[in-house]
């Protein structure tokens, strides 16, 4: 099982899916994977989120799967029964964050501010998802960090977008960004598939000219 840093030195991009209906969920994806994205984060705000999980994990797509918006313990042990590699939450809970330590279980937590990312580091701590990215100070918050927290590592996310996504990845404390963007709304309830390739290859292009 890698960890939270190789799990993000691994991901040009890790693509944060709300997927509502489980029969689209191995063909987006196998068309995210098939554009070069190959770790993808499943969010617990759909009813279907814990079968898309299975479904994905057991069907051979080739891609690493998380769960994100893990709220508490319950949700955590469910996404590992899933068949879960890491998890993610929006913020950062001691309570929260001791469970899934306990299973061995790789976490990037959400923080937004210093006393979280201290709170982060005293757990043991250097791999963070800086969310919500943008409204939190976005690239400058991110470099105000580097001073007095040199060692650690970020996933922003919230507002990151292509257009943005070079200037984020230019970041020597930045090793990689989640993102809604490549699953456009309209464009999974389509079946347009080989349109949210398209945005994963060129999402791949911008990160890999920024590594």
């Amino acid at each position: 099982m890698r960890s939270s840093k190789e799990l993000m030195e691994y991901a040009a991009v890790i693509p944060v899916l709300a997927i509502e209906d489980a029969k689209d969920a191995i063909p987006l994806a196998q068309a995210l994977v098939d554009g070069g994205l190959n770790v993808l984060e499943i969010t617990l705000r759909t009813e279907v989120a814990l079968d898309v999980i299975r479904l994905i994990r057991e069907n051979g797509v080739g891609a690493v799967v998380g769960a994100g918006t893990v709220l508490n313990p319950n949700q955590a042990d469910q996404v590992i029964d899933a068949g879960v590699e890491f998890i993610v939450t929006p913020g950062l809970s001691q309570k929260l964050l001791s469970h899934i330590q306990e299973t061995g279980m790789p976490v990037l937590p959400g923080v937004s501010t210093a006393s979280e990312i201290m709170q982060g580091l005293e757990a043991g701590l250097d791999c963070f998802k800086f969310f919500p990215a943008e409204v939190s100070g976005g690239i400058p918050a991110l470099q105000s960090f580097l001073g007095p927290f040199s060692n650690v590592n970020f996933c922003p996310t919230g507002g990151i977008k292509e257009a943005n996504l070079a200037k984020y990845l230019n970041l020597s404390n930045v090793l990689t960004v989640g993102g809604t963007w490549l699953v456009p709304s309209g464009l999974e309830g389509a079946e347009k598939w080989d349109e949210i390739t398209r945005l994963a290859k060129s999402t791949c292009a911008i990160a890999h000219a920024n590594n």
